[in-house]
């Protein structure tokens, strides 16, 4: 499998310790989402709205 060049951010609400580290990249018009210490693992992708809600829901 080639190796992912997109550009991934960490969440700044993941953990420092790096318990829980959240990831996304965009691709396509999508937002992708994964799991930083699965890289290889499976990934969310949200459209434009979704990613809008999730990020409002995320700040609760």
């Amino acid at each position: 499998m080639a190796a992912d060049r997109r550009r991934w951010t960490r969440s700044s609400h993941s953990d420092t310790g790096a318990a829980t580290c959240v990831e996304a990249a965009e691709a396509a018009g999508q937002v992708l989402v994964r799991d930083s210490k699965r890289v290889s693992g499976p990934q969310l992708a949200l459209g434009p709205d979704a990613w809008r809600q999730f990020l409002r829901l995320g700040g609760r």
